[in-house]
């Protein structure tokens, strides 16, 4: 009777390790699937890029960021250059980690949601060091377009600038997700417009987080604005916000 516990959780134990060691196989599988196909279709876009010069200072980290939908561009064209990227602490954020690894990007776990905090700041150190975060700051779980804090918070603490970016393509594919995830059909026309950086003060309070989240957000709403309109879409939602 008293060793019945001990007989019972070996079994427990061994399928926790098995189904983990599926899961590491299957996500392995499917992110070399996603990165040959997403390589095939971005090696047909005829992509044009406005101030690309402006994307990295001349000194010190940045951040940079763009909507959660639109990552499909900028995954492909800043590939293998050791860019950082924040990934979801989510059973999906496992197979995004792989994914953008797959894409040369360098990963942190975390989020603004469950371990968000400590991932913000680790983050926040490494673009302190120099380094460039490609980040989506209505992610993970959206809403869409709007921006969460914890992107004013590693701007804070590393000092660093925030660029935003707009993108788009068309034709296109658009995934039934909350993010409406965009990709290019083959040969299609696609976008990549720099904005200005936008520079946070590290002494700000919590409206003052929310208001330099506020532009943040209207830059990037303007920007990918503008792209949608140079690829054939003009009516951009208005709930998107492009004032202050």
């Amino acid at each position: 009777m008293t060793t019945a516990p001990a007989e019972t959780a070996a079994p427990a134990e061994g399928v926790e390790e098995d189904w983990r060691a599926r899961l590491a196989r299957r996500n392995r599988l499917l992110s070399g699937l996603i990165y040959v196909l997403a390589r095939l279709i971005y090696a047909t876009v005829r992509l044009h890029c406005e101030n690309f010069e402006g994307l990295i200072p001349k000194e010190g980290g940045a951040i940079l960021v763009t909507w959660h939908g639109r990552t499909f561009i900028p995954a492909n064209l800043l590939r293998n250059r050791g860019y950082w990227a924040l990934i979801s602490l989510s059973r999906d954020g496992e197979l995004q980690d792989h994914i953008f690894r797959r894409f040369g990007f360098q990963t942190v776990r975390g989020s603004t949601g469950r371990g968000g905090i400590k991932g913000a700041l680790q983050m926040a150190r490494k673009v302190k060091e120099g380094g460039i975060l490609a980040f989506t700051p209505d992610g993970p779980r959206g809403p869409t377009h709007k921006v969460q804090p914890g992107v004013i918070l590693m701007a804070q603490k590393s000092g660093a600038p925030i660029v935003p970016v707009g993108i788009s393509a068309g034709p296109r594919w658009s995934a039934g997700s909350w993010d409406a995830y965009m990709i290019p059909k083959p040969f299609a026309r696609a976008y990549f417009i720099v904005g200005q950086p936008v520079h946070v003060p590290p002494d700000l309070d919590e409206a003052g987080r929310q208001g330099y989240a506020e532009q943040v957000e209207v830059a990037l709403n303007r920007l990918e604005r503008e792209a949608e309109r140079r690829t054939g879409f003009p009516h951009y939602p208005p709930e998107w916000r492009t004032e202050l």
